[in-house]
């Protein structure tokens, strides 16, 4: 049996709190699994070690993170710990890695097995340069943020897991792309402003679910946070029609359901749905 889980967090700039965080809620949700058969695939919000603070200060992080041990940083060693403890595959929200120029950094989803290795990683493709009606009023990630500009999947043997992050949701050719590369699952960490939240946030998610016929996990930072930003949370899992499944709105938690991949071959069987335009 295959697990299928998102945490929410109210992240802070500390990261040895984050930590602490993640680690209740894998100990809370590995606990509870009264079989050795159950398999988990978790995912974690955008910037889930390190929130709340400036871009500047992000970067200044994935500065002193930085590593050439094994080409990892102190970061993505603490996710992999994270899997390999609890045993679970586990998508890492997004971490800042610095870039070779050491001027800006990646917004960077890493994917662990449960051993703890490293999958694949994936860095945001789309930057959130935009006006909202909030406390922020501008957002400019590209300033100090470098976009990546690969589709990628995490190939597991429990699923393909098509990989992307919150702003990316308003892209739908990204996620055709990620259907199109074989993904069973897609997931969606994000800290979606409360603002564009209320109004969009599960409206792209069920589209995007039933657009490419994949379950989507989506996993979100929630709260006021420590620089003032105003997180929406409801965290949630979608099924391949388009159904929630389960939803946390409010508070740090976690959200579980089954992955049951029959249910995707039967809805893309009975409903075959092909895009006509499709990323080169």
């Amino acid at each position: 049996m295959v697990k299928l889980s998102a945490i929410q967090l109210n992240s802070t700039p500390n990261v040895e709190q984050n930590i602490d965080a993640i680690a209740k809620q894998l100990a809370r949700l590995t606990q509870t699994s009264n079989s050795a058969n159950v398999e988990h695939i978790v995912v974690l919000p955008e910037c889930c070690l390190f929130f709340g603070a400036s871009d500047q200060a992000q970067l200044s992080l994935a500065q002193q993170s930085k590593s050439s041990s094994k080409g990892n940083n102190e970061l993505q060693l603490s996710l992999s710990q994270l899997a390999k403890q609890y045993k679970v595959t586990l998508i890492g929200g997004t971490i800042p890695i610095v870039t070779e120029g050491g001027d800006k950094f990646t917004n960077t989803c890493c994917a662990y097995n449960s051993l703890g290795e490293l999958i694949t990683s994936y860095d945001k493709i789309h930057l959130f340069d935009v006006n909202v009606a909030d406390s922020e009023k501008t957002y400019y990630e590209s300033r100090y943020t470098q976009a990546g500009n690969k589709a990628c999947i995490a190939k597991t043997p429990l699923a393909n897991i098509g990989l992307s992050v919150c702003f990316d949701i308003r892209f739908p050719l990204l996620y055709q792309k990620l259907r199109e590369l074989g993904a069973d699952i897609i997931t969606v960490p994000s800290a979606f402003t409360r603002v564009t939240g209320k109004v969009h946030w599960q409206a792209l998610l069920q589209v995007r679910a039933i657009e490419n016929q994949v379950y989507i996990i989506a996993a979100g930072q929630e709260g006021v946070h420590a620089n003032g930003r105003e997180t929406w949370g409801h965290s949630m899992i979608i099924s391949p029609w388009g159904e929630i499944l389960t939803c946390l709105e409010q508070g740090e938690g976690i959200v579980t359901c089954d992955y049951i991949p029959s249910e995707i071959q039967r809805i893309r069987t009975s409903m075959p749905l092909i895009p006509n335009e499709i990323m080169n």
